[in-house]
């Protein structure tokens, strides 16, 4: 595939799917159907958590995010206060703070999760399963590749 409208064309799917989120109103539904009573950017940090496996950094929750720091930090008291994140102490530095998921965030993002997955299951109902495998290789490699890309360009700016 190194045909311009090849490309074009991949181009053209991948804004398809994007509109579709924007325009379903994906997240703010998943969110509803699902309970939750965050904003979008509190959800993120969670979800940012969770995926991660392991408390971080500020400034490394902001660097997933692709936002910065002081971001985050507002919104650090109010997931603290409803119980779904906690400051630990950093092992390497004594000093230093970690934010971790709780339980109760946990379950959080997993509602959310399973709502969109659910959503996504449905849509992939009739794909075979060497093709749902083909497409998580696929996508996530396009994934990589082209933020990584996108990262380059920010450099060379």
């Amino acid at each position: 595939m190194n045909d311009e409208s090849d490309l074009g064309a991949v181009f053209a799917g991948i804004s398809r799917v994007g509109n579709a989120i924007r325009r379903g109103r994906i997240e703010e539904r998943a969110m509803q159907r699902s309970g939750i009573e965050l904003d979008r950017p509190a959800l993120s940090v969670l979800i940012t958590l969770q995926t991660a496996g392991q408390p971080l950094r500020i400034g490394e929750i902001a660097t997933r995010m692709q936002v910065v720091g002081p971001h985050v930090t507002r919104l650090l008291p109010d997931l603290e206060k409803r119980g779904l994140v906690k400051r630990v102490v950093d092992p390497d530095d004594q000093r230093a703070r970690l934010i971790a998921v709780t339980d109760d965030g946990t379950r959080v993002v997993q509602r959310y999760l399973g709502t969109v997955v659910g959503w996504m299951r449905d849509a992939l109902e009739g794909w075979s399963p060497e093709d749902r495998t083909m497409l998580l290789t696929l996508i996530q490699r396009f994934a990589d590749d082209f933020a990584g890309r996108i990262a380059r360009l920010d450099t060379e700016d």
